[in-house]
């Protein structure tokens, strides 16, 4: 049996997306977080949009157009929140961050989608596909929410009222790690413990 992968080449991510095109359904990356295997934050930004934001989402994601351009007062106190990057800045740093690291998450398929950026299957630990948890919630063939999957497997709650990415890492990082020892000992064995994400992602992974 290999050993485990290094807890140095973790990372759990989490997006947040707001809306553009009619009705403002189509998802466009406003901000990214990324904490290693610890927990601690080791990226966090906000992304300036490329194209016309047609819904922010604000209720849900707590994202208004000054947290997405460059330097923009956010209160009348003239808070200021460090600028937005640019999507490609963005996309050129994380690509590079991600190479060699196992990304954990939660339908990582999305992030992926957003960031543009395919990543080796073998290499990511997606809680939402892992088979153990949906055998556990006794749903085999659902992807099941982070939020309840959060609170039924640990207790946990996670994403109430607005979402929060670093708090979603984490929670999809923990719930990894509680199963972490049986999860890498079935890759090692030759058995992959998690579902397909969608087909219509298949993009996204090499």
């Amino acid at each position: 049996m290999a050993p485990p992968p290094s807890i140095e080449r973790f990372l759990s991510l989490s997006c947040t997306n707001v809306g553009v095109g009619p009705g403002g359904t189509t998802n466009l990356l406003a901000r990214i977080a990324i904490v290693d295997y610890r927990g601690t934050t080791v990226f966090d930004k906000y992304v300036q949009p490329t194209t016309t934001v047609t819904d922010y989402r604000t209720a849900t994601t707590g994202i208004t157009a000054a947290h997405l351009s460059s330097g923009k007062s956010l209160s009348m106190a003239h808070v200021y929140h460090p600028d937005a990057w640019t999507f490609s800045t963005i996309q050129n740093y994380v690509s590079n961050f991600f190479r060699g690291k196992i990304l954990v998450g939660h339908s990582l398929w999305n992030d992926l989608a957003v960031l543009g950026l395919p990543h080796a299957a073998v290499d990511t630990r997606d809680v939402a596909l892992y088979q153990p948890f949906r055998n556990a919630l006794r749903s085999p063939h659902q992807i099941i929410g982070l939020q309840t999957l959060a609170w039924q497997l640990m207790s946990r709650r996670c994403q109430e009222g607005q979402l929060h990415p670093i708090e979603n890492a984490r929670a999809a990082l923990d719930l990894y790690r509680s199963d972490a020892e049986a999860w890498e000992a079935s890759i090692s064995n030759g058995n992959w413990p998690c579902a397909l994400p969608p087909s219509t992602f298949s993009r996204c992974y090499l």
